[in-house]
């Protein structure tokens, strides 16, 4: 606030002093200039200060700058010739009260300043509406701005807040199917969910974590699945140790990790196989996760929780940075694949 009162009189008083020079200075080119003529030029400058800052005056307190542009241009213009008519009167008469011009004023020539005062009025309110017209754009831009990320926030919290309690069910059902199985299986599977869901509080409260921590997790979960499903599941990764510090958001990998176990290779008597790679490539961060199943096209619950959780959340946190594909690899596997430009 105080940068543009000081914004606002640097410009008053350098402008209407600049008005006032630039004029004397073409009088004293075509007239010879004494004292009076000087003193007379010197009475601009407070005059017009305090027309122009009687006017904002007013243009504040009626909230004219709120008004539609479609009001704004017969203000501006009116409010103009108006100053201008002040402007011409004050200087006038305090000239003459000081006795500085004694000559009487022609009518001709009154109204031919006046005309030309307002357009310098009329100037001087298009750049004190257009500066504020700015101003407001520009600080509309950035409530606009703070609304959409707050926007996106909150529906990345409730888009992460779902993760928890789907991986938790699922997790949890594993676990049970071994209670009575392999009890020290089941010991072995608490202790791996224990280790995940310590990761998975820490991670939720971020919007980006780095894939090497992101990797840990997957892991963590593999082993717990691989525990329900032994031989029917295998697992492979193939990662590029130059993306490991790359950002991607939390548990998104895991999640199609999930999703193609449970919609995939637990379809198959036999189980089946899961591999994540990763690669970099220029500007791009290639991710791709191939598990055993097969998409049935006509079938969109076949895609998964998994599936509308990524695609929701790459939008929210890179929009056309990023892209998600979901497709039959071959005739007995199914490709994920997330591109996201760097």
């Amino acid at each position: 606030m105080a940068n543009k009162k000081n914004i606002y009189w640097t410009c008053q008083v350098g402008g209407w002093t600049f008005f006032a020079a630039l004029n004397l200075f073409f009088f004293k080119l075509s007239y010879s200039t004494n004292v009076k003529d000087i003193l007379n030029y010197l009475i601009w400058l407070p005059v017009g200060i305090t027309i122009t800052h009687l006017f904002r005056y007013l243009v504040l307190k009626f909230n004219v700058l709120r008004y539609s542009i479609f009001y704004q241009i017969p203000i501006v213009v009116i409010s103009g010739f108006i100053n201008a008519f002040l402007f011409f009167a004050l200087t006038i008469g305090i000239a003459k009260g000081l006795g500085i011009i004694t000559y009487k004023i022609d009518v001709v020539a009154a109204v031919s300043n006046i005309l030309s005062l307002t357009v310098i009025f009329v100037f001087w309110s298009l750049i004190y509406f257009g500066f504020h017209f700015f101003d407001n754009y520009k600080k509309t831009e950035i409530q606009n701005l703070k609304l959409e990320a707050n926007t996106k926030e909150v529906e990345l919290n409730k888009l992460k807040s779902q993760l928890n309690p789907h991986f938790m069910f699922n997790s949890m059902n594993s676990i049970r199917a071994l209670v009575d199985e392999d009890p020290k299986k089941a010991k072995v599977a608490i202790t791996q969910l224990s280790n995940i869901l310590r990761n998975t509080l820490m991670m939720h409260k971020n919007k980006y974590i780095t894939l090497e921590e992101e990797l840990v997790l997957v892991k963590d979960y593999l082993e717990l699945e691989h525990i329900r499903f032994e031989e029917r599941l295998c697992f492979f990764f193939d990662i590029d140790p130059t993306t490991l510090s790359l950002n991607v958001p939390p548990m998104m990998i895991q999640t199609l990790v999930e999703n193609g176990i449970k919609h995939g290779i637990s379809k198959y008597p036999e189980g089946g196989s899961i591999s994540i790679n990763t690669k970099k490539l220029e500007n791009t961060f290639l991710i791709e996760i191939i598990n055993t199943g097969q998409l049935q096209l006509n079938n969109k619950s076949d895609s998964g929780f998994g599936v509308e959780n990524t695609m929701n959340r790459l939008e929210l946190l890179f929009g056309s940075k990023a892209s998600f594909s979901l497709k039959n690899l071959d005739n007995k596997n199914v490709i994920s694949k997330i591109i996201i430009k760097t």
